[in-house]
C-alpha cells in the first residue's frame, strides 16, 4: 500500500504533476494507492496543478484497473465534492464507505492508548474527567474529526504537565509520568 497526500501528488510546474502522480501510480502497482484528503486536489485555483493530477489519476485508473485499487479518503462532502470535479471520477469509484465518528467510551481508548505509548498515565480521578471532556467535546465540535480532537487534548495535557513540573521544582519519576485531571481541564479550554 503506498499512502499519498496532495503534496505528493503535485507538481510545483507544468509537467511536474503528472511526472510526481504517475510516479506513485508505478509504486503502487499490485497494490493500493491510498489517497489521503483527496479533496484537497481539487482545492486550488486556475493555476493549480490539480486538475492535472486528477486527470493523471483517472488515466492511470484506466490503465491499471486490473493491476491496483485506488482508495480515496476524506470527509463525505468534500469527497462528493471532489468526485464531480472530472466526468470520470463518479463511475471508477462505485464502492463508497462510511466511517461512524467514534463513541466517547472508544475517545476514552484511545487516548489511554495515546498516553500508554508515550510511557504516560491517567491519575484515577482523570478518567471520568476525561470522559466528560470528550463528550462535551463532541457534543460542540462542528467538524467530525474527534480522534484529532482527542490527540490534540492528550498533546496539550502533556505540554501542561511538563509546565507543572517546571513551576514545581522537584518531581518522581512517578510524577514525569502521570496526568491529572488538571492538565486536562487547562488543555479543554481553547
Amino acid at each position: 500500500m503506498v499512502e499519498v497526500e496532495r503534496a505528493d501528488l503535485v507538481g510545483e510546474y507544468i509537467g511536474h504533476t503528472a511526472q510526481k502522480t504517475r510516479e506513485q501510480i508505478r509504486k503502487a502497482l499490485g497494490g493500493i494507492l491510498f489517497i489521503d484528503e483527496a479533496y484537497s486536489l481539487a482545492r486550488g485555483g486556475e493555476k493549480d496543478f490539480g486538475k492535472e493530477c486528477i486527470d493523471c489519476i483517472v488515466k492511470g485508473m484506466e490503465d491499471h484497473s486490473r493491476d491496483m485499487v485506488f482508495i480515496l479518503a476524506g470527509y463525505p462532502a468534500e469527497i462528493e465534492q471532489f468526485l464531480r470535479t472530472n466526468p470520470g471520477l463518479r463511475s471508477r469509484f462505485p464502492i463508497h464507505l462510511d466511517f461512524p465518528d467514534y463513541s466517547v467510551e472508544e475517545l476514552v481508548q484511545i487516548a489511554c492508548l495515546m498516553l500508554q505509548k508515550r510511557d504516560y498515565k491517567l491519575s484515577p480521578e482523570a478518567y471520568g474527567v476525561l470522559e466528560n471532556i470528550i463528550r462535551e467535546k463532541i457534543e460542540t465540535e462542528t467538524v467530525p474529526s474527534n480522534a484529532r480532537m482527542v490527540r490534540n487534548l492528550i498533546e496539550k495535557a502533556i505540554r501542561r504537565q511538563a509546565v507543572r513540573l517546571v513551576r514545581e521544582g522537584a518531581f518522581s519519576r512517578q510524577d514525569l509520568m502521570l496526568i491529572t485531571s488538571k492538565e486536562l481541564l487547562e488543555a479543554s479550554v481553547r
